[in-house]
């Protein structure tokens, strides 16, 4: 479980394939074989960790070909800036919303304009997806907890401070960038047992 909020920005050094290599300033002698991290919002299990500079790691994850067809990872190039969240712990503060790491698609970037000292961004969203946004409701996107501003349809907007613009990879994004999403567990749930109600009452 994470908790959307961003406490590293990565870089990929290095892939081959479904095999990826990211740079982070994490203690190496923190990150175990097999611990999860959660990269742009997907959960990934660390198969390799290294040290990396004076106090960083360098830490290699396998993805699936599924993980591929359901994410934006297909996509990445060396150089890109990756959103990094380690596993929330007992005991610790939940300042976000409770993210499982499991992306349920991929999003556009539709619009991007200043909104006082914010930036509000428009999104689309799968068609499928549509029942799961709530105005006010919670969203990760590229594992960003975020608040929903307004929505209509699959189409829906949220606002990012000038704070989560620097230390997330927001700041560099613009119209036409696809990010990975995941829409709020409590959501899935409401609409699954809603979904199962008309069913039995029919």
């Amino acid at each position: 479980m994470f908790t959307g909020l961003i406490t590293d920005m990565g870089e990929l050094v290095a892939r081959e394939g479904g095999r990826l290599e990211i740079t982070c300033g994490y203690d190496a002698d923190t990150i175990a074989i097999g611990a999860s991290i959660a990269c742009n919002g997907c959960c990934l299990t660390v198969t390799e960790v290294a040290r990396a500079g004076i106090a960083g790691a360098r830490f290699a994850v396998d993805v699936s070909n599924e993980t591929l067809s359901r994410t934006t990872i297909g996509d990445w190039q060396v150089g890109r800036k990756i959103n990094l969240e380690r596993p929330l712990t007992l005991g610790a503060e939940l300042g976000g919303h409770i993210v499982t790491g499991h992306v349920d698609g991929v999003a556009e970037i539709v619009t991007r304009r200043a909104d006082g000292e914010s930036v509000r961004f428009t999104l689309s969203a799968p068609e499928v997806l549509a029942p799961y946004l709530a105005e006010k409701g919670s969203i990760a996107l590229d594992g960003v907890s975020l608040t929903i501003n307004s929505v209509e349809d699959a189409t829906f907007s949220v606002n990012l401070i000038p704070h989560t613009l620097a230390v997330t990879n927001w700041g560099g994004l613009s119209v036409g960038d696809r990010v990975n999403l995941e829409v709020d567990l409590l959501a899935r749930y409401v609409a699954r047992l809603a979904e199962t109600s008309r069913g039995r009452s029919t």
